[in-house]
Parts: C-alpha cells; sequence; structure tokens
C-alpha cells in the first residue's frame, strides 16, 4: 500500500510536472493525457479537454508525486479549484476489499465524489471529502494504467 500526495491544477499540470521532475531530480515520470485512452463515442471530451493531464507522476528519492488537471466540464461535481482543495491524498492499494472498507470508513460523515466501480483506467477506483474536507482517492492499479498508456504512446 502506498498513501501518495496528490496534486490537481487548472490546466496548468504539465508545466507543474516539469518544474517537480527539475526541482526533486526526478527519477522517472509518467503521464497520460485525456486524448490517450479511447474515447466513448456516445461521450465525446470537448477538444480543449484532449490535451490536459489525466494522470501523471513523478519518483525521486524519498517519494512520489502524481498530478493532474480538472477538467473543465468536470467542475460541477468537483468544484471550483482552489488552494486548499488541490492536494488530496491517493491510497493506491492492490487488495480490492481493502481499498473499500478504507473508503467505507473515510467517507462516514462525509461526501461520496464518485463511489469505488471500475473504470477505463482503473479496476477500482474511487473518490470522496472526508468530514473534516480532507480530499482522497482510492485507486487499485494506478501505475498498471500509468505503465500501459506510456507504454503505448512512445
Amino acid at each position: 500500500m502506498a498513501a501518495i500526495a496528490y496534486l490537481n491544477f487548472d490546466g496548468t499540470t504539465e508545466q507543474a510536472i516539469d518544474f517537480y521532475s527539475a526541482a526533486l531530480n526526478a527519477n522517472e515520470v509518467k503521464k497520460a493525457k485525456f486524448g490517450d485512452i479511447p474515447q466513448n463515442p456516445s461521450y465525446p471530451m470537448p477538444e480543449n479537454e484532449l490535451n490536459l493531464i489525466m494522470e501523471s507522476s513523478i519518483t525521486f528519492t524519498g517519494g512520489k508525486i502524481m498530478m493532474s488537471d480538472i477538467l473543465p466540464s468536470m467542475k460541477a461535481v468537483t468544484g471550483e479549484l482552489m488552494t486548499g482543495n488541490n492536494i488530496l491524498i491517493s491510497l493506491v492499494i492492490d487488495d480490492k476489499q481493502k481499498l473499500a472498507e478504507y473508503f467505507e470508513g473515510l467517507s462516514q460523515g462525509g461526501k461520496v465524489i464518485m463511489p469505488l466501480s471500475d473504470t477505463p483506467w482503473s479496476s477500482c477506483f474511487g473518490m470522496l471529502v472526508d468530514k473534516f474536507g480532507v480530499s482522497w482517492k482510492f485507486n487499485s492499479d494506478a501505475d498498471l494504467f500509468l505503465d500501459n498508456v506510456t507504454a503505448s504512446i512512445q
């Protein structure tokens, strides 16, 4: 299991990746744009969102940081991005039962943004804001997704 700092940006993730990679002397950088994954023809993404960062990670001595852009079309669900809600904790755990247990516990008194579900980027993914206002992401296989997407675009 890993608890990873996860940073959200309003269209500037690409620049943040460059900055943090250089500042932290990253030894590995992975990133996937929304346009890198197959789109659902019934719900096409707006053209201006396809080039935004869907998921990224930088690994450096002592840690890992993950980052993504908040889609303009998702702000009705996530709320406007501002200092304070742009940082969350991402729990990456292979054990889906344990992930569900943590999700259930942390959702008590909070607000579920996205229930745990199978998505194109994870076999078990969800988001919530706990009762103290801390945002959490839950992901059973974030590294697998990034590995697969980055391998296909190189």
